[in-house]
């Protein structure tokens, strides 16, 4: 009798956690909207162009005005359809708890940051392997902390809200203006 009631409560459980279609879909939707604002804001607040231009990072970044540095935020929808798909095997502890979005964003930190396997600024790895000095690691933090922060609470309220028709909207809008965007700026430089 125990083995049916654990089954049962299993489904039950199965039945009221987000689907793989809900979670991916608006993962790809809130990664890329919260990648092109954080991108945007930390581009202007920091002065990217000045930064590149005065650091090592020159060498080995395409320049700001490349088409595949325009085209960049119509890629996120791919690197958010990964994030989508990892956060769907995890769903029971980022979307059931209460403070889920914050485990979400703990994840993105420590292994997606901080952890990376790669040696990008902002890393441990970078900060050992890279010649560029702390104080550059350092400045480039912030962005992409504050995207996964933004991204994993945003994500959780918009995944368990899922009635909240005016998130719905917001975002739909938005991620089609950021896909909009950088298009219509390709298609300016090419005439111009």
């Amino acid at each position: 009798m125990s083995n049916l009631t654990a089954t049962t409560e299993t489904h039950a459980v199965e039945q009221s956690l987000p689907t793989a279609r809900h979670i991916i879909a608006k993962t790809v939707v809130t990664h890329t909207v919260t990648y092109f604002v954080t991108g945007v804001a930390a581009f202007t607040l920091f002065d990217y162009p000045g930064l590149i231009a005065k650091s090592q990072l020159s060498a080995s970044m395409r320049p700001l005005d490349d088409p595949m540095v325009m085209a960049g935020p119509a890629f996120q929808p791919l690197r958010g359809l990964l994030f989508g798909c990892v956060f769907y095997m995890l769903r029971e502890p980022f979307f059931t708890s209460k403070n889920g979005w914050l485990a979400m964003w703990a994840v993105l930190v420590s292994v997606g940051i901080f952890g990376t396997f790669g040696a990008p600024p902002g890393s441990l790895e970078g900060v050992i392997y890279t010649v560029l000095p702390l104080s550059l690691h350092l400045t480039l933090l912030p962005e992409v902390l504050v995207q996964s922060l933004l991204l994993s609470w945003l994500l959780f309220q918009w995944v368990n809200h899922p009635g909240r028709k005016w998130l719905n909207w917001m975002m739909g809008v938005a991620f089609l203006l950021v896909l909009l965007l950088p298009a219509l700026a390709l298609l300016a430089t090419a005439r111009g």
